[in-house]
């Protein structure tokens, strides 16, 4: 096996017909085949997250001789694409990333393509070394059972340009939803967008929709409103939600929006062509790569609740794993202390493991820990607190609203009709 074992689609069709070729017979006279354990994962936007994915994999390789471990890698909607069709196929992955909740990761629990973890959790003593936050999300699909192992655990808050702030003569960092309008019309008097999104992908523009309804409606009505206990049509928290999304896509969005995607959306940002951007905890690897960190400053959405935003992305292992107990012994050590000590910070600033000593980080790093120890609570991405159905009508009200195609009263009401129309 070489140190890549990122494998395309492509790569293995022609190394299927090699062997129908002949190749075949020749391995019969080298021994058994190795066995594999094939995991379908994202194409991270760092080359250091994807460096490491190999490295771990050829350590455990070394250890477990006959053993080799395939990357398939994909982007986000590819990844979610493929996982769809293979569902009630022989053709699925070992194991599979997705993001944990009911609306991702819980999709494929619900087709009965993830295999419960229940054993694996008691023998390798998996709550023990876990974050209790992070963990807690493989008991949350309503069977029963543990679904998935954490494989990270994120936030998501506020990047900003600190050059573009003091042009716009910023000196603060915003702390209440009222200073981060503030802030977003001093830019604008400068010239300066504030966000930079890319709406071609729903999931981005979503998150500013997310954060809205945790600012106008509280924890407490935002978590009804996802779980479809309060009314979307007459809740009157969820229509501002919408009238501030419009609000902010007709005023301080680098426009136009709807036609460029996240990775575009990131280069502009770091071209200073955005003052800000909502994103995760992995965007300071991708910052570091091309950028000074030293130009850039974090602080979580002032949404005046005293949870902060973000998720967690699991590794499932598939229902129709040839050999589940590998598959776990290898997210056994993908999770364990040394190796999550090894490689942090190229995945993301912090680990799912609670051993995992912190040292040495680069700024923005210390910045997310220090977040993470100021909450004790988080609130989830939409696409992962809805079902999936709701998802996509969730994506298009969003977009109709920030577009100014829709009012803000109308996109409640069809999400509500939406939702009370599900079979």
């Amino acid at each position: 096996m070489t140190n890549s074992h990122r494998k395309t689609v492509l790569g293995r069709l022609l190394c299927a017909a090699t062997l129908g070729a002949g190749a075949l017979g020749a391995l019969g006279t080298t021994g058994a085949m190795a066995q594999e354990i094939d995991i379908w994962t994202l194409n991270f936007s760092s080359e250091k997250a994807n460096n490491a994915l190999n490295a771990i994999a050829q350590e455990f390789e070394e250890a477990n001789p006959g053993v080799d471990i395939i990357w398939t890698q994909r982007g986000v909607d590819e990844l979610k694409t493929a996982l769809r069709v293979s569902a009630g196929t022989d053709s699925g992955p070992d194991i599979f990333f997705s993001w944990a909740g009911l609306g991702l990761g819980g999709e494929y629990v619900a087709a009965g393509m993830s295999q419960p973890l229940d054993s694996y959790y008691d023998s390798y003593k998996w709550d023990d070394t876990l974050l209790p936050t992070a963990a807690a999300f493989a008991s949350s699909y309503g069977d029963g059972h543990k679904h998935g192992v954490p494989f990270t655990f994120k936030g998501e808050a506020v990047y900003y340009n600190k050059a573009l702030f003091e042009k716009a003569g910023i000196t603060e960092e915003p702390t209440t939803y009222d200073a981060l309008v503030a802030a977003a019309q001093a830019l604008k008097d400068a010239g300066i967008p504030a966000f930079a999104f890319g709406g071609s992908v729903n999931w981005h523009v979503m998150r500013l929709m997310d954060v809205l309804l945790e600012t106008e409606c509280g924890a407490q009505t935002h978590d009804a409103l996802v779980a479809m206990e309060a009314n979307w049509s007459e809740t009157p928290c969820a229509t501002e939600a919408f009238a501030q999304m419009q609000m902010w896509g007709e005023n301080y969005f680098l426009k136009p929006f709807m036609g460029i995607d996240q990775p575009q959306s990131f280069n502009l940002f770091v071209a200073g062509r955005a003052a800000m951007m909502l994103e995760g905890n992995w965007l300071v690897q991708q910052l570091n790569e091309v950028s000074d960190l030293d130009n850039y400053g974090l602080f979580a959405f002032p949404t005046g609740t005293d949870r902060l935003y973000g998720f967690a992305e699991y590794h499932y292992i598939s229902a129709g794993a040839d050999d589940p107990d590998m598959a776990a012994k290898f997210l056994d050590y993908f999770n364990s202390t040394d190796v999550q000590q090894r490689y942090l910070g190229a995945m993301t600033t912090n680990s799912v493991n609670a051993d995992v000593v912190y040292e040495n980080q680069l700024p923005l790093e210390t910045e997310w820990n220090a977040l993470f120890a100021q909450y004790d609570a988080m609130f989830v991405n939409g696409d992962q607190g809805f079902p999936a159905s709701v998802t996509a009508e969730y994506f298009r009200v969003i977009n109709q609203t920030a577009t100014g195609d829709m009012t803000p009263q109308d996109a409640a009401d069809a999400l509500q009709s939406y939702i009370d129309n599900l079979g």
